[in-house]
């Protein structure tokens, strides 16, 4: 066998996103030559050789770990390597692991795979650095990736998974699903359906669903290692400690390890005490705009207040389209370290500092061109949402909105890489029928896409807009909804101030109560030719509660429509009362 005459400082098997970070993380902490070796032809994020000029040894399985004076020697099967220290990045499947939901049989269907081919969507199920493995894989092979993340915490995973993942959202390459996972996964004309249980993911079909199995620690009689090896202590496994002990050499989690080597194998090198990522970035004079280039992938090219608490914002991102359905939301995202408006702490402050703060907004409409035309959007480079301050409670320290309220048109933010949702106008195929929008407050903005793209169709039925409010200020759009009163006979508006002394306190609700439809507007609701949109609070919506379909004490609107002969439209039971909660 060959043998290489240099001694390495570090020895790594396994290009695993594990094992790249320890290769970085020790080349700056001032390790001299350092050796990744892994049996295949590429490791997991390939951008990360070149950018750090690490050196790879493709297409080499190890066969054994021997000891050679104050040395390890790696044999592989094509090469001897010398080595001071030497770290096993590899992790296989727990033996018997069972994906965590029912699969069906698919060759549509993988687990720990990257799907062959290009231009697919792709979703990925898992929350640890084998499921960003997969997703970058299926995102650099040039697939549209969804990652299902429910669970993730990102202090497990490694530096490099968890750089790659921020890397991945900038560039919006990837959507990442932070708090949902599918709970069923089935076949629809033989292509994966995943079916989530929560409103604000939408059921989505994909051509490829892949599950990013558990992965267990090696151990010595896995890559060979003799006794002897083991006991130099310098021999080490990335991972967790095995509940058996059949791991008997140094393990521990990626963002730990390479430390751990560096200070027990070469004592004379000057680290200093490890500080939290939180404490690195906050002493360095350039973090924050170093974080805003890191994770921010848009700029914010209008902000028009309605008022001191309320905003119309426009959104231009960098890379990607803007498509959407009219109905449907984005993510918006602001770091921590941004300032706030008001004088909260938020909870947890210094342990997230450096994070993305990320919450989904309904993206709304423009309405009217400066020209008078209706609105295409399909035909612009930015998205607009409608968004009101958040104040602080004792209960509750918003994140998002009062670090907003400070941003200004040019200010950078972060924008989700894919639109969702299923609340849009599917359902409404008539042009002839009767379509109302009910919304409080900031609810209305999915309505006014969605009354904007029936107009553009030339849907001639009536078409009802109802927004419930506190004071008339509170209507920022309420100009352009009188416009379209004037220019379309069959739309009507119907502002609700709940607190002015001009107007009586009227509720989404007295518009039933009250016979506002027959009276008001000469419209009756037919069930059977009337499709109702509702947005907004959920008191006002009021969707039954538990198996036996109990309705809230506080009588929102859908009792009022059940009670009218009108059905909710589910998952997988159609109806004609469409709805979305805005918290």
């Amino acid at each position: 066998m060959n043998r290489h005459n240099r001694a390495y400082d570090l020895v790594i098997v396994g290009g695993s996103a594990g094992g790249l970070s320890v290769a970085v993380s020790s080349l700056r902490s001032g390790l001299g030559l350092i050796r990744i070796i892994d049996s295949g032809s590429a490791v997991v994020f390939p951008e990360l050789v070149g950018e750090n000029q690490l050196d790879v040894g493709f297409g080499e399985s190890v066969s054994s770990i021997d000891v050679a004076g104050d040395d390890l020697v790696v044999n592989t099967n094509r090469l001897s390597y010398r080595a001071r220290a030497v770290l096993v990045a590899d992790r296989s499947t727990v033996q018997g692991w069972q994906p965590p939901l029912e699969l069906p049989a698919s060759p549509r269907i993988h687990t720990d795979e990257v799907p062959a081919g290009t231009d697919t969507d792709v979703l990925v199920i898992g929350y640890t650095d084998r499921a960003v493995e997969l997703a970058a894989g299926s995102a650099h092979a040039g697939h549209r990736v969804v990652l299902a993340a429910g669970g993730m915490d990102p202090t497990r995973l490694s530096p490099a998974a968890d750089n790659m993942l921020r890397r991945l959202e900038r560039e919006r390459r990837l959507t990442v699903l932070y708090r949902s996972v599918p709970d069923q996964i089935g076949l629809v004309n033989e292509f994966p359906m995943a079916y989530f249980d929560d409103r604000r993911t939408p059921d989505l079909q994909f051509d490829h669903v892949v599950v990013a199995s558990e992965r267990q620690t090696s151990n010595p009689a896995k890559v060979g290692a003799n006794p002897a090896a083991v006991a130099t202590g310098r021999l080490f496994f990335l991972g967790y400690p095995t509940e058996d002990g059949t791991t008997e050499a140094n393990t521990a989690p990626g963002r730990s390890i390479g430390d751990l080597i560096a200070r027990s194998v070469f004592p004379d090198l000057e680290l200093p005490e490890p500080a939290s990522p939180v404490a690195r970035r906050r002493r360095h004079v350039g973090a924050i705009d170093e974080l805003r280039a890191e994770h921010y992938n848009a700029t914010i090219t209008s902000f028009e207040p309605t008022h001191s608490d309320l905003w119309v914002l426009r959104v231009k991102p960098d890379n990607g389209d803007t498509s959407y359905l009219p109905g449907q939301y984005a993510s918006l995202g602001l770091g921590y370290w941004e300032e706030r408006i008001d004088d909260a702490v938020d909870v947890g402050l210094e342990e997230k500092w450096d994070k993305l703060i990320r919450r989904s907004y309904s993206i709304s409409s423009r309405m009217l061109e400066e020209s008078g035309y209706l609105t295409d959007e399909s035909g612009l480079d930015e998205l607009e949402f409608y968004i009101v301050l958040v104040k602080p409670t004792e209960d509750n320290v918003p994140g998002l909105t009062p670090r907003l309220a400070l941003k200004r048109p040019g200010d950078r933010i972060y924008l989700g890489p894919k639109v969702a949702g299923r609340y849009t106008l599917d359902a409404v195929n008539d042009p002839s029928c009767t379509v109302v929008f009910l919304s409080t407050g900031t609810g209305e903005a999915p309505h006014n896409a969605m009354i904007i793209e029936l107009l553009r169709k030339g849907h001639t039925g009536p078409i009802v807009s109802a927004v419930s409010v506190r004071q008339w200020v509170d209507l920022g759009y309420a100009e352009k909804h009188r416009e379209l009163e004037a220019r379309y006979p069959n739309y009507h508006y119907l502002p609700l101030p709940t607190r002015e002394a001009d107007v009586p306190k009227r509720y989404i609700q007295d518009l039933f109560r009250d016979g506002v439809f027959e009276t008001d507007l000469d419209l009756a609701l037919d069930a059977e030719t009337t499709h109702v949109f509702l947005c907004g609070n959920p008191a006002m919506i009021g969707l039954p509660e538990g198996e036996g379909e109990t309705f809230p004490e506080t009588v929102g609107v859908v009792q009022l429509l059940a009670e009218a002969g009108f059905t909710l439209d589910r998952r997988k039971q159609a109806g004609n009362i469409h709805y979305e909660e805005y918290w």
